[in-house]
């Protein structure tokens, strides 16, 4: 696998994130461009049954986008949640302690790449300086690749 650092460490999936991201957003303009197209054929006493098959393309568009965006946002929250716990494991068997509450989430996300000589020094120092993760993951001279994320 390829060295992993800051520049790079981005995880990005073509088939996801370009492919089914576009269809999903031309659906939702497909769909649109249909709910005008019927609007304009459609007046009079049908204008309700066209408002439905108008609609109905559109409304399956949005859920459609929906499922697109929390699939992957569930799947990071989960992965935060058991990247911070790996991390406080971490922390604890370097020190005896858990790590301190002062971290953020995002810290503790970016303090994951830290390898062990730096760790603990990147630790007090995204807590005295208040780091921002990107600003931490810039510190990190020591990369530790992570491979398996979602």
């Amino acid at each position: 696998m390829k060295q992993q650092n800051y520049a790079n460490h981005s995880r990005y999936v073509p088939g996801f994130h370009l492919f089914t991201g576009t269809l999903c957003i031309a659906t939702l303009v497909l769909a649109i461009m249909n709910v005008v197209r019927v609007m304009r054929a459609c007046p009079g006493p049908e204008a309700c049954y066209c408002m439905y098959t108008g609609l109905m393309p559109l409304l399956m568009s949005i859920i459609l986008i929906m499922l697109f965006w929390y699939s992957r946002a569930f799947a990071v929250k989960v992965q935060d949640r058991a990247i911070a716990g790996e991390e406080n494991f971490r922390h604890f068997v370097m020190t005896g302690k858990p790590l301190d509450p002062r971290l953020t989430r995002g810290q503790i996300i970016a303090l994951r790449f830290a390898d062990d000589e730096e760790y603990l020094e990147l630790i007090k120092r995204a807590i005295d300086e208040n780091m921002k993760p990107a600003d931490i993951k810039k510190a990190i001279k020591g990369w530790r690749a992570d491979h398996h994320r979602a």
